[in-house]
């Protein structure tokens, strides 16, 4: 018999903290474009076609969090991920929707109405 150890609710409030930190698309559209390197501010409001201050707002939520980080030169500031564990949990995520969706797709090009064929 297996014996399940109770969470502490203080573990389980961070983890649904950073699940909730993924669950805007916003933020997975930036952490999808620091995926290719990091970028500043401005880049990030261009690729996302939104507000600097909505892009500053999300950066600020994942920077607190830990999952990138950020560095300064000059005037400017670069962001990037720090947390590549975020790609893989991702790539799980993404590759199980992928998976439901098959599965659902053939459901459908197996299901038919009942046809009846004259040989008219």
């Amino acid at each position: 018999m297996t014996v399940v150890q109770s969470v502490p609710p203080e573990i389980l409030e961070q983890v649904a903290e950073y699940f909730n930190i993924l669950s805007n698309p916003m933020r997975l559209q930036i952490l999808n474009l620091l995926g290719d390197g990091e970028k500043c501010v401005q880049e990030l409001v261009e690729n996302t076609k939104t507000s600097q201050a909505n892009v500053s707002k999300h950066l600020k939520i994942m920077l607190q969090a830990g999952i990138i980080n950020r560095r300064a030169e000059g005037t400017s500031a670069y962001y990037y991920v720090e947390d590549s564990l975020i790609f893989e949990l991702s790539h799980l995520v993404c590759n199980r929707l992928a998976d439901k969706i098959e599965k659902q797709a053939l459901q459908f090009r197996n299901f038919s109405l009942a046809k009846t064929v004259s040989n008219d």
